[in-house]
């Protein structure tokens, strides 16, 4: 199995990186894990602010980022394991666990 719901990070396996959940609020984390993901967010944020300047809406960078970010992980982790990291989204968009994002937005 490729993937692991623990918050911690995953060593190789096998010349195999095991996919974490990590959706763990960022003050739960490692300091240098969460300093990492609050960087890449301010990317992430960042390139649609500056793509919405631009004149692009939020739905097409969203679902130019979703294919990006899925592509990356594929490549990663394989097609497996994303596949299993996915059928878990839809349950946590259900209950609200993105919602909260919103005030993230620029």
């Amino acid at each position: 199995m490729l993937y692991d719901n623990s918050s911690e990070l995953a060593p190789p396996l096998e010349g195999v990186w095991i996919m974490n959940d990590n959706d763990v609020p960022y003050h739960d984390e490692i300091p240098e894990l969460s300093a990492l993901k609050q960087a890449a967010l301010s990317y992430v944020t960042e390139a649609f602010a500056e793509a919405e300047l631009d004149g692009l809406d939020g739905d097409c960078m969203a679902q130019a980022a979703l294919f990006a970010a899925f592509t990356e992980l594929v490549a990663t982790y394989g097609e497996d394991a994303v596949a299993e990291y996915a059928a878990a989204l839809p349950d946590k968009i259900r209950s609200g666990h993105f919602s909260m994002a919103a005030s993230l937005k620029h």
